[in-house]
């Protein structure tokens, strides 16, 4: 490698990853029709290793799955790759779809090489869209420095504002199951209301509850999703929660939230599915729940 290449890489890696103020979720994904995912992979590795706790739903997915999943898991943002030139629909209508649904906040970031033009990213830019990241911007920022661009922006804390989420429980529906996924993020980071609420609520009946637990690859996500699929063939009255949980990492703090991926049955208006990361060492199970 040629000293002046070496340098500009070398010091494109002395970038250190941003230092968030709250625990960032991000729902990462590559667009409908679109098998590219190189890119995508690459980026939710470096979120993770800068703290991220990632969703990830691999790809071919589309906006309504991306956005459910999105709204379910509360997350800050979506990080997404778009390669199959349907950028500008795509990236308009999911912006759209949040919206819709009260989700003005959710930060939304894309890329797709060169397939997005600079006039295109400006366009999407004045829609709503929260940054696209264009080939100069890797050259000019490197790869760690959109990695910080993206954590800076999705620094906030959603959960803060329950916004009615606790009196709303019993009422809230599907797809998206808005009060049920505030009040799980509320629990997550500042369990004492959630919990002086609810012992006041009497509980009329008690939901079944089913352990699924195993070794990484041992197919839990697969069986998991079978059992979702017949679940709602022989019960269609009946609604599902599933809690997924995956250990965080011990240095970085990052987590990879990966179940989604396997799950082809949960986009149903009586599933919910919501991800947690460990967030602490030798735990299989988060200590507020």
């Amino acid at each position: 490698m040629k000293p002046a290449v070496a340098q500009r890489f070398a010091g494109k890696a002395e970038v250190e990853p941003y230092r968030s103020q709250y625990p960032i979720r991000i729902v990462t994904a590559a667009s409908l029709f679109d098998g590219h995912d190189a890119a995508i992979n690459l980026m939710r590795r470096l979120m993770q290793a800068s703290g991220a706790e990632v969703i990830h739903l691999g790809h071919n997915r589309s906006a309504a799955e991306i956005v459910t999943a999105a709204i379910q898991e509360d997350t800050q943002a979506v990080a997404l790759t778009s390669y199959q030139g349907g950028h500008m629909e795509f990236f308009s209508y999911i912006r759209q779809l949040l919206d819709e649904a009260g989700y003005t906040h959710l930060r939304i970031f894309g890329g797709g090489g060169g397939t997005i033009l600079p006039q295109e990213a400006e366009e999407l830019h004045r829609r709503g869209i929260t940054r696209i990241y264009l080939p100069d911007d890797g050259r000019a920022m490197g790869l760690q420095g959109m990695i910080n661009d993206l954590l800076q922006k999705s620094d906030y804390a959603p959960w803060a504002d329950l916004n009615g989420a606790l009196e709303t429980l019993s009422e809230t529906k599907g797809p998206y199951y808005i009060s049920v996924a505030r009040a799980l993020s509320r629990l997550e980071n500042d369990p004492a209301p959630i919990r002086e609420y609810l012992a006041q609520v009497p509980v009329p009946k008690r939901a079944v509850v089913v352990g699924v637990t195993g070794t990484g690859g041992a197919g839990k996500s697969s069986l998991t999703d079978e059992f979702v699929q017949r679940f709602l063939r022989y019960f269609p009255d009946k609604k599902l929660a599933i809690l997924s949980i995956d250990p965080s990492h011990r240095k970085s703090g990052g987590a990879l939230l990966g179940d989604r991926l396997r799950m082809n049955s949960i986009y149903h208006p009586h599933v919910y599915m919501r991800s947690f990361a460990t967030r602490t060492p030798h735990r299989a199970v988060p200590p507020f729940l």
